[in-house]
């Protein structure tokens, strides 16, 4: 996601490495030699930041000394009231899931831009503008699309706390079977007090991440089963990764607009003919 950002900002300026591929799971992730030496040579460094990325931020740190850093979902104005703060001191780092939220991440990759290469700072303004563009008409489409699903069924169930800035946003109850990050296993008891949940409030679907294994979501569905109640997977969900590569799913907007179509899809909305891309097309 934040390599689609900077690409997205920086257009021809840049030739822009992402180290982390589709489908891997950044929290777990750990830096190969030839990532080291990525971070090595690069003139500019952006991350995430908030410990998504685990082990590699140590890597970052050091390897980066002396470079432009910038961690994008931390770096933003007004950052500390935006952040959603959860148990302990930790920080939900999942921004990306408000599109209004990508919004403030792309004010800090051009000041970033700007200040390594101030020369060109009217084409990292232009194309940053034209972006934002496209990202407003993104939020009103998941607003819209959202309201489709009767109020009493906007429950999103996944694998883990990935989706908490998008229930703020858009107005869904969340519930992960794994915390924030990846790295807390979850616990029998954890499944029992999530199953209890799905069949008090007769969900009828849950979703399974492209990143994280979905042992634990069919846990949820085998239990559930036990108790009389039918629970579905309602479809695979982008949380920390994209798609592939070259594909649509492979942009942050095709990842948002694959993710909130899905949700919809399970949970009794409506999805327009074509998605984000005819719906913005069709608008004046």
């Amino acid at each position: 996601m934040v390599a689609d950002l900077v690409r997205q900002v920086a257009g021809e300026r840049a030739q822009v490495d992402g180290i982390i591929a589709e489908g891997v799971d950044p929290h777990l992730y750990a830096a190969t030699t030839s990532d080291v030496k990525a971070v090595r040579n690069g003139d500019v460094i952006f991350y995430n930041g908030l410990n998504l990325e685990g082990k590699m931020t140590a890597v970052i740190a050091k390897m980066a000394e002396g470079k432009p850093v910038c961690a994008v979902a931390e770096a933003f104005e007004g950052f500390d009231e935006y952040a959603i703060k959860a148990t302990g001191d930790q920080i939900d780092p999942h921004i990306w899931m408000d599109v209004s939220g990508w919004m403030r991440a792309l004010g800090a990759v051009v000041k970033t831009l700007n200040s390594y290469d101030p020369s060109f700072e009217s084409h990292y303004a232009k194309r940053a503008d034209s972006y934002l563009a496209i990202l407003g008409r993104l939020d009103e489409y998941v607003r819209e699309v959202v309201q489709t699903i009767p109020l009493e069924q906007r429950v999103l169930v996944t694998a883990h706390d990935a989706f908490g800035y998008m229930a703020r946003a858009y107005g869904f109850e969340v519930r992960g079977v794994q915390g924030l990050s990846t790295e807390a296993k979850p616990g029998l008891k954890d499944i029992e007090v999530l199953v209890d949940f799905l069949v008090e409030r007769k969900i009828p679907a849950v979703f399974v991440e492209s990143s994280v294994s979905r042992k634990s979501v069919e846990a949820l569905i085998e239990g559930a089963r036990a108790q009389g109640h039918r629970v579905v997977i309602g479809g695979q969900l982008f949380s920390d990764s994209m798609g592939p590569g070259g594909t649509y799913e492979g942009t942050y907007v095709g990842m948002m607009d694959h993710n909130v179509n899905t949700i919809a899809s399970a949970l009794g909305g409506a999805v327009p003919d074509g998605g984000f891309r005819e719906w913005s097309e069709s608008k004046p």
